[in-house]
């Protein structure tokens, strides 16, 4: 007797310094509607961006093909967006469907920027903490444009008013407003809510699952707020 199989899977990135654990409402809220969930786990402190990605995204991709999947989207949260980005510029994710960006720094951090040199910034975030400034040679601006069907959602409250006073615009409290878009992507939507709390966020939910169902957000204002 066979298992049933998904024609659609989506995997779960989070972001630096968080855990699988971070993305269970996101989790449930995806699985609730039909799709086979993989949240995936990895050491986010421990590597680089790309080393990151040879590890976790091969490996994530597999387990949705081996349970039958024949379209995989992605959802991720922060630098888990970066990882996505790394692996797509080098290789072909032929069953890709689409990717939702939670918070990512597509164009990097002003606090990566202020921080990234000091001894405790490494010891927390670790070698791919040091990667996500606004350089032109950080990772993410290295990466290029994006060649997938992508939508960003970027948080515009902040908690952490001392990171906020080092970026310039409208932010979430590590990343800006403006640093989550990337070339290429296809739609973009700001919510009220913190970086660390993206995730969570009941409307950033439903803006994921509009998404990775219809290839666009809902921008009423009602929606954002």
């Amino acid at each position: 007797m066979t298992g049933p199989t998904y024609p659609e899977a989506v995997v779960l990135l989070h972001g630096l310094c968080r855990t699988r654990r971070s993305m269970i409402p996101m989790d449930r809220a995806l699985a609730a509607e039909g799709f086979l969930v993989r949240n995936v786990g990895y050491p986010s402190r421990t590597r680089s961006i790309a080393e990151l990605a040879d590890q976790v995204i091969p490996e994530a991709l597999a387990g949705c093909r081996g349970a039958g999947a024949r379209t995989i989207h992605f959802v991720t949260r922060s630098m888990g967006g970066i990882l996505v980005r790394a692996w797509a510029a080098k290789e072909r994710i032929p069953d890709l469907g689409r990717v939702v960006m939670l918070g990512p720094p597509n164009q990097g951090s002003e606090v990566v920027d202020v921080l990234r040199r000091r001894w405790i910034f490494g010891k927390l975030n670790g070698p791919a903490g040091r990667e996500l400034g606004t350089g032109a040679d950080s990772t993410p601006n290295r990466l290029g444009p994006v060649t997938f069907p992508l939508g960003i959602i970027a948080g515009d409250r902040s908690v952490n008013w001392i990171n906020s006073l080092w970026i310039q615009g409208d932010d979430d409290g590590k990343v800006s407003v403006e640093r989550t878009r990337v070339a290429g992507m296809t739609d973009h939507v700001v919510v009220h809510a913190a970086h660390p709390l993206l995730m969570r966020d009941a409307r950033a939910i439903r803006q994921t699952i509009r998404f990775l169902r219809t290839g666009g957000f809902d921008h009423a204002p009602a929606d954002r707020r």
